[in-house]
């Protein structure tokens, strides 16, 4: 489907003839100078490690609370409203509020990243740590385990499979709210090397960003995919047909 795509775009490209519409090859070329340009590298290895604090910022904060959640109505009475209140929200649309609050540095990015990816970690950790068996956690609590002992060593090892299919649709949105966020407050980064094509219109640049930054999402999702795969590797066991 790919080379068919590339195939149709490439004559679509040579019939219309267009300045907007830069072939393969144009696009191509405009790649390499990308990656063969240091300072367009370090934007990029910038971005990605904005989009790493965002995200590990949310895994500290939203995957405790949403096994929490899990194993508190009291607590999922509380913060369900907040959640439903928030989610339908762009997150993009909050950069102006972090930007007068912290600037348009790094914090509000990163800040804004970890909104986008809090929310899919919340809900997928609260479903998680919801469908522990009960027994597991009485057996605990009889061994005289405590709150926070219990839910690092016996609700997170058991929800871990949801979990991590939370991780999995975070890190997309997190490379989502990335771009989103630095083209707003445009100082370095892949979303100010997009837009800024974009203002000098060079096309082929606009497009090689697009393609640099879906091939990213790939290389981040499958990779983290068979990571995924290699640490639930006992819950596919467990659910194999015999």
């Amino acid at each position: 489907p790919i080379l068919v795509l590339l195939a149709a775009w490439e004559i679509l490209a040579r019939r219309a003839d267009m300045e907007e519409m830069p072939g393969l090859m144009a696009i191509g070329a405009a790649m390499l100078s990308i990656l063969g340009n240091p300072d367009d590298v370090s934007g990029i290895l910038a971005s990605l490690g904005r989009m790493a604090a965002g995200f590990a910022l949310g895994l500290a904060i939203a995957v405790p609370t949403g096994l929490a959640m899990g194993r508190s109505p009291t607590l999922a009475r509380v913060l369900s409203p907040l959640t439903t209140l928030v989610y339908p929200i762009p997150k993009a649309a909050l950069m102006p509020i972090l930007m007068l609050w912290f600037g348009i540095g790094d914090v509000s990015k990163i800040l804004v990243i970890f909104l986008g990816v809090s929310l899919p970690l919340l809900y997928h950790s609260y479903q998680g740590a919801a469908a522990v068996d009960d027994k597991l956690v009485w057996s605990a609590r009889a061994m005289g385990m405590g709150g926070p002992a219990r839910l690092l060593r016996v609700i997170l090892p058991a929800a871990l499979p949801d979990v991590l299919l939370g991780c999995r649709v975070g890190i997309a949105m997190a490379l989502i709210t990335m771009i989103s966020s630095e083209m707003i407050a445009r100082q370095d980064g892949a979303g100010e090397l997009l837009f800024n094509a974009l203002d000098m219109a060079v096309y082929p640049e606009v497009y090689a960003m697009i393609v640099l930054i879906a091939l990213l999402g790939l290389l981040l999702d499958v990779g983290f995919e068979r990571l995924r795969r290699w640490l639930v590797r006992w819950s596919d066991t467990l659910h194999a047909e015999p």
